[in-house]
C-alpha cells in the first residue's frame, strides 16, 4: 500500500467560474481533500505530448465552501500525468467536439498507468446521444439524420416531435415541433448551416411535463436521482434551462433500465454517469461530465460524490495501485 496520499488532478475549466452551490466537480474535490488527497487542477488546453510524455501544467488546488474565496491555487508545475499523478477526473464542459476528443487521446496513452475518470477511451465511445442507441429497446422512437424528408415523414409518423443537436448540453437547440408547425424548414437549415453533424429527433413525449429524471450510477449501479420539471411554458427541464428540482424514488421501470445499462457502464469504467429518463424512456447517457450531485443532496439525497470516490478506491485496489 502507497505510504505517500493519493495525487489527484481534476482536468476541468476554470475554477473561478464554477458556482460552489451546484457544481459537482466542486465536491468531487471537497472529497478528495478530506480524504487526505493532494490535489491539482489544469485547463484541457494544458496537455501536452511529446516523445511518449504527456504532461500538464498544472497547479495545486485547495478548496472551500466560501463564496467569492472557495479556492487557492499554486504555483505552475509540470507533471507528467503517468509518473506524478494516481487519478485525474476528467470533468470539462462540452461541447464534444475535437479539442474534447482529442484530450481523450492524449489521456488515454497513460490509462494505464493513471486511473482517468471516465475512461478517455470509452468516453471518446461513448457521447451521450449515440451511446444511448446500443440500448434501442429502452429509447422513445428516435432519428439521426442530415434529411429533411426523412424527419418531415417521422412527423407524419409520429405527429409532435423534438429536434436537437446530436452533441448538444444543457438544453441548448432544443426545438418541440407540432404536426402542423411551420418553423421545421427553417430550423433544419439552421442546424446544417452551423454544424457538419447529423441531428437527432425524437418522438415528443407530453410526461416531460412532469418532469425528466436524471438518475445517477455509480460504477454501474444506480445511487441517486432528481426530477427536474420544466418550467411553465418550456419543455427543457435541464436545471441551467430553468427547470425545478424535486425529490424522486425511482420506479420499477427506471431501476429495470438501470439494470440493463449497469454492466456495460462497469465494463467500460465510465464510474461516473447520469443517464435522463422521461416516462418509461432513456434519453441519454452522460458521461463527458454529469452533474446534479449536490441537487441531489439538497433534496435529501446522499452525498453521491462520497460513493464515487470508494469507487474510484475499489478500482485502484483491483489494480494493485493502493
Amino acid at each position: 500500500m502507497n505510504a505517500a496520499p493519493l495525487r489527484v488532478a481534476i482536468q476541468m475549466d476554470p475554477i473561478e467560474t464554477i458556482n460552489i452551490n451546484g457544481d459537482s466537480s466542486f465536491v468531487l474535490g471537497l472529497e478528495a481533500l478530506k480524504r487526505g488527497y493532494e490535489l491539482y487542477h489544469y485547463l484541457p488546453e494544458a496537455l501536452t505530448y511529446e516523445t511518449g510524455k504527456v504532461t500538464a501544467t498544472a497547479r495545486r488546488m485547495d478548496l472551500r465552501r466560501e463564496a467569492g474565496n472557495h479556492y487557492t491555487l499554486g504555483d505552475p508545475v509540470k507533471l507528467d500525468l503517468a509518473e506524478d499523478i494516481d487519478v485525474i477526473l476528467m470533468r470539462q464542459d462540452p461541447p464534444f467536439d475535437m479539442a474534447y476528443i482529442t484530450a481523450t487521446h492524449l489521456l488515454g496513452l497513460i490509462a494505464d498507468r493513471t486511473l482517468v475518470v471516465n475512461n478517455p477511451d470509452e468516453v471518446r465511445n461513448a457521447p451521450e446521444k449515440l451511446f444511448v442507441t446500443l440500448f434501442a429497446d429502452l429509447m422513445p422512437e428516435t432519428m439521426i439524420t442530415r434529411q429533411l424528408d426523412d424527419i418531415r415523414e417521422f412527423r407524419k409518423k409520429h405527429g409532435e416531435i423534438v429536434i436537437k443537436p446530436l452533441y448538444g448540453m444543457g438544453g441548448s437547440g432544443v426545438f418541440h415541433l407540432r404536426q402542423d408547425d411551420s418553423n421545421l424548414t427553417a430550423l433544419y437549415e439552421m442546424f446544417v448551416e452551423r454544424n457538419r453533424e447529423p441531428v437527432m429527433v425524437q418522438r415528443f413525449m407530453p410526461e416531460v411535463r412532469h418532469g425528466d429524471k436524471r438518475i445517477i450510477l455509480v460504477d454501474g449501479k444506480a445511487a441517486g436521482a432528481l426530477n427536474r420539471v420544466p418550467a411553465t411554458g418550456e419543455i427543457r427541464s435541464n436545471l441551467v434551462a430553468g427547470g425545478r428540482a424535486e425529490k424522486t424514488e425511482l420506479t420499477a421501470r427506471e431501476q429495470e433500465i438501470c439494470e440493463r445499462i449497469g454492466p456495460a457502464l462497469y465494463e467500460r469504467g465510465l464510474i461516473f454517469v447520469g443517464i435522463d429518463v422521461i416516462g418509461d424512456w432513456l434519453t441519454e447517457i452522460n458521461v463527458t461530465s454529469p452533474t446534479g450531485l449536490q441537487a441531489i443532496l439538497k433534496l435529501g439525497g446522499p452525498a453521491l460524490w462520497e460513493d464515487i470516490w470508494d469507487a474510484i478506491e475499489a478500482r485502484l485496489k483491483g489494480l494493485g495501485r493502493l
